[in-house]
């Protein structure tokens, strides 16, 4: 069983919209464990370290996207699903990059990587000039 499986990724030209999920797995809902799972979006731009974009609760309370990407990309989690999911717009070159979602059994401040214990595979979106 995948904990943590994304999609969406594509090319895109600068200025173009993307949508990212993140389907999670029953293994990481309160129901079954009793923790609000954070989940979050990190890119790995080729020879840049893996950078933190976008956090939710599992439960969708305190949405927080990292400055880098604010006012342009939101992230939403939908419940029906069990996806969250990563709206991207206004794209640029700067956003090409694996995105990857993670998982942690609780937010702390910021988006770091040392932080969360559970990744997914990732998703590839292209954005060209």
């Amino acid at each position: 069983l995948v904990p943590l499986l994304e999609s969406g990724g594509d090319s895109r030209q600068a200025g173009g919209s993307l949508r990212l999920s993140c389907l999670v797995s029953e293994s990481l809902s309160y129901k079954r464990d009793g923790w609000n799972y954070c989940i979050a979006w990190f890119r790995q731009a080729p020879g840049k370290e893996r950078e933190g974009v976008a956090r939710i609760y599992s439960d969708g309370f305190l949405p927080t996207i990292s400055d880098s990407v604010k006012g342009r990309f939101t992230i939403s989690r939908d419940a029906a699903k069990n996806t969250v999911s990563l709206q991207m717009s206004s794209l640029k070159p700067e956003d090409t990059g694996l995105y990857v979602c993670a998982a942690a059994r609780r937010c702390e401040e910021g988006i770091r990587v040392g932080d969360f214990n559970v990744w997914g595979q990732g998703t590839q979106v292209t954005v060209s000039s």
